[in-house]
């Protein structure tokens, strides 16, 4: 057992458990940061996502928390993105260099992305176009799968956006739901989609498991202490300081 990964799950894990965001978007950075492979980091990365949030569907699913017919239009674009993407990777014929260099700047992209809907996430929440909160979900099939689409081609290629991106596009387009279902909807859309996305990875070789597992015995333990402690915590300074930091290291990856 490698106690640097085991450390660096639980730190994730924890951050995660208190503010709800943060997961793939600080797990990869400290994967490379440990001198992993760009595609290896992200390949592990997919596969932590979907075992760390299948607990939380279940959660989210007694509770009635989920939407399963939203689920069902956004993996109807996300998964067949997501396998798309996969081919693309697989018959690209890129060079190793070429492949961790788009990777690399897929994260960095996804990094800011993600900072910025930390950030600004009210802010552009009082500015929803008004057709949006009236329209019936049968107008927003397209968008919503359109959604997926892009997320689908995001995540695969950075394992990032499935979180606070995937969250903030539902809020937008479904502002009269409540809140805790949209939240739990986006968990258990990430789960088949960094799963497929995943199992891809592992299949072109971007998979280490023993990585993972250390991952997981440390993020496991992290995820229910920072869910204990978020009533506790300045959540509204976490949040900010971890977009910025988010920032920061994306703009790095991308120069």
């Amino acid at each position: 057992m490698e106690l640097g990964y085991v450390v660096a799950g639980l730190v994730v894990g924890f951050i995660v458990g208190l503010t709800g965001v943060g997961g793939g978007s600080l797990m990869t950075p400290i994967l490379l940061w440990f001198g992993i492979n760009p595609a290896t980091a992200v390949g592990t990365d997919l596969l932590y996502a979907a075992v760390t949030k299948a607990g939380g569907v279940l959660v989210h699913h007694r509770q009635r928390h989920v939407d399963w017919r939203l689920v069902g239009w956004l993996a109807a674009g996300s998964v067949p993105a997501s396998m798309a993407t996969l081919f693309f990777l697989s018959t690209a014929h890129l060079a190793s260099h070429q492949q961790d260099s788009l990777i690399k700047s897929m994260l960095g992209v996804a990094l800011i992305l993600t900072s910025v809907a930390i950030l600004f996430k009210p802010w552009l929440l009082k500015r929803v176009p008004g057709r949006f909160r009236n329209a019936s979900f049968e107008s927003l099939r397209p968008l919503i799968v359109l959604t997926g689409v892009m997320l689908g081609v995001l995540v695969t290629l950075s394992s990032i956006g499935a979180g606070a991106l995937g969250t903030l596009a539902l809020f937008v387009l479904l502002p009269a739901l409540p809140t805790t279902r949209l939240v739990g909807t986006e968990i258990a859309h990430a789960v088949p989609l960094t799963l497929v996305a995943g199992l891809g990875h592992a299949h072109l070789g971007n998979l280490d498991i023993p990585l993972l597992v250390n991952l997981l015995v440390g993020s496991l333990p992290g995820i229910w202490l920072g869910s204990k402690l978020t009533h506790k915590m300045a959540e509204g300074l976490l949040r900010p300081a971890l977009a910025v930091m988010l920032v920061v290291v994306g703009a790095k990856l991308v120069v």
